[in-house]
């Protein structure tokens, strides 16, 4: 049997996924570190160990790849090479050709392929679109209580779609008539980097996070970097000296991620934190909105994840903030939904990207 290979690279953790030529998915790996910090090499070599293993365990071997579609963080050009991109260490990884190093990787292994490639916000939105529409048969996204049900969605009245990320990052896509949009340079749909009004963060300390060359924009609030610049601020104000959190071991980066179980439990400041953030991508995504005005607006990510009390709340607070600001043509909007594809929405868009002609 021949598969198609979908990977996604994260400022965090990466992902492989395999499709039939039938377009169905037959696996989605675990998540695995990036090992960023260890360079491209390393990076490379991990995917090159999660692909075998996965060929190994179906009785396959390299010649039976048919196709490879590579995902990463941008801004990179439509060849693959990474332009100083904010959440891999620039040092190392700038003007990376990491498609070509990956290309290369696979041809010594015995799999000649050529290695298509899109940004991780790009493949998110393709990812989603896909099985939205039923052009990929990935049974897993139904079969989620938290991500609804086949009959929630109505893929026939779905022409256009724009899909924010959180994850390390913020990134975005656009997808129209089933097409993603790229762009003249590859670089389209950066929605991480829209900037947001003072009145969008709590705290002056918030708006002052850079990230790339900017502050005051959206992935400076709706990121899990942003969460860690958050978090600990907040554990130095008065109120939250006697969080359970400054017992947590770790970097605070580590206690940044378990603001979601905490949020759970009706944690003051778990939520006060993620409030803040849902309020921020309401209004990020009313401009993404007032250019595109699209059939849907998907918010992604590990947030997808959140327990059923703290997703409604996450998702009635960007609602909120995008009705309060919103011109009256757009107030009525109601096209807000999370990822049925979840944290592994950009892995299975890179697969859906190996079936494009």
């Amino acid at each position: 049997m021949q598969y198609l290979i979908g990977i996604d690279v994260g400022g965090t953790t990466s992902t492989i996924a395999a499709g039939s030529p039938e377009r169905r998915v037959e696996y989605v790996s675990p998540q695995f570190a990036t090992r960023s910090a260890d360079g491209p090499a390393a990076t490379i070599a991990d995917l090159m160990a999660a692909i075998t293993a996965f060929l190994k365990q179906r009785g396959a071997a390299p010649g039976d790849i048919a196709a490879v579609s590579l995902a990463t963080p941008g801004p990179a050009t439509r060849d693959g090479v990474l332009l100083k991109t904010p959440n891999l260490d620039p040092e190392q990884w700038n003007r990376c050709p990491i498609r070509q190093l990956l290309e290369s990787a696979l041809a010594a292994a015995g799999a000649p392929v050529a290695v298509r490639y899109l940004g991780d916000g790009q493949a998110a939105a393709l990812g989603e679109y896909a099985v939205r529409k039923r052009l990929l048969d990935w049974p897993e996204a139904w079969n989620t209580p938290l991500r609804g049900s086949r009959a929630d969605f109505a893929p026939e009245r779905l022409d256009s779609m724009f899909m924010v990320a959180v994850g390390t990052g913020l990134g975005g896509g656009e997808v129209r008539c089933g097409a993603v949009t790229i762009g003249r340079e590859g670089r389209a749909g950066h929605a991480g980097h829209i900037f947001l009004p003072h009145d969008a963060f709590r705290y002056a300390h918030d708006r002052q996070f850079r990230v790339g060359n900017a502050c005051s924009t959206l992935e400076s609030a709706v990121s899990l970097s942003a969460l860690t610049h958050q978090l600990e601020f907040r554990l130095g104000l008065p109120e939250w000296r006697q969080h359970p959190l400054h017992q947590v071991p770790g970097s605070m980066k580590d206690r940044a991620k378990r603001l979601r179980e905490l949020a759970a439990d009706d944690d003051g400041l778990a939520l006060e934190l993620l409030d803040d953030q849902a309020r921020a991508l309401g209004i990020g995504l009313l401009q993404i909105q007032y250019l595109g005005d699209y059939d849907l607006l998907v918010i992604g990510g590990g947030v997808c994840d959140l327990a059923a009390g703290p997703r409604r709340r996450y998702l009635e607070s960007a609602r909120a903030a995008y009705r309060e600001r919103a011109l009256d043509g757009f107030r009525d909007f109601d096209g807000f939904a999370f990822s049925i594809c979840g944290d592994q929405a950009s892995v299975i868009g890179a697969l859906q990207h190996c079936y494009h002609d």
